[in-house]
């Protein structure tokens, strides 16, 4: 026997004692149990994944709220056109949210769109059909639009549902000013400066027909 294979003989002896004794002594990986998290927040991915682990993920930021304060900021710079951009994708992600609705018809009010404006105020209505605001809001789109007789019947509506919002008056009573009723229309301009001392356009209007 060469000095080579002595060497090669001894070598695979302690390759196999080796062997052995680990396997005999119990201590090598059990099922279920070396991958276990010690901790709530240790990793248990590969090293390539430090991303996986048992703690709890942080609360993901609502994209439709981030949308909505898009949707602010640009209509407190007067950008309506992203205003608008926002709130259509809102509404892809919840088209029956009343805020969305809400926003998007002052916008379209904004952009003298006044028949999407009255079809977001209709939808938002067939969703909270006591919403006094968007009876009011509806009541102007359908003034700007010529229909009168609806006109009316939402501001009364809006007024029925809230009497004691200044602005309802007050909104009633620019629409009755356009159509020449104008004994009606001091009344509720009256009635919306009772309400609302401070409502310097309703003094201007009750002024004028006072002349």
């Amino acid at each position: 026997m060469t000095l080579f294979q002595l060497g090669l003989l001894i070598a695979a002896g302690v390759i196999f004692y080796l062997f052995f004794r680990q396997l005999f002594s119990g201590d090598f990986p059990r099922r279920g149990i070396d991958f276990e998290a010690k901790v709530p927040d240790e990793r248990i991915g590969e090293i390539n994944r430090p991303d996986k682990t048992f703690a709890r993920a942080k609360e993901p930021t609502s994209r439709l709220r981030e949308l909505l304060q898009i949707a602010d900021e640009s209509l407190e710079k007067d950008d309506n056109l992203e205003a608008k951009k926002a709130l259509q994708s809102a509404l892809v992600l919840d088209e029956e949210n009343p805020e969305v609705l809400r926003r998007l018809g002052v916008v379209y009010m904004r952009m003298n769109d006044y028949v999407d404006a009255k079809e977001t105020y209709e939808h938002l209505l067939q969703i909270h059909p006591e919403d006094d605001l968007a009876h009011g809001s509806l009541a102007n789109a359908l003034h700007k639009l010529g229909e009168e007789e609806a006109a009316l019947r939402e501001h009364r509506e809006a007024i029925r549902l809230d009497p004691g919002y200044a602005p309802h008056h007050y909104n009633y009573a620019n629409t009755l000013y356009d159509l020449g009723r104008r004994k009606e229309a001091f009344e509720e301009y009256r009635k919306a400066l009772d309400l609302d001392p401070n409502l310097e356009e309703a003094k201007k209007m009750i002024g004028e027909l006072q002349r």
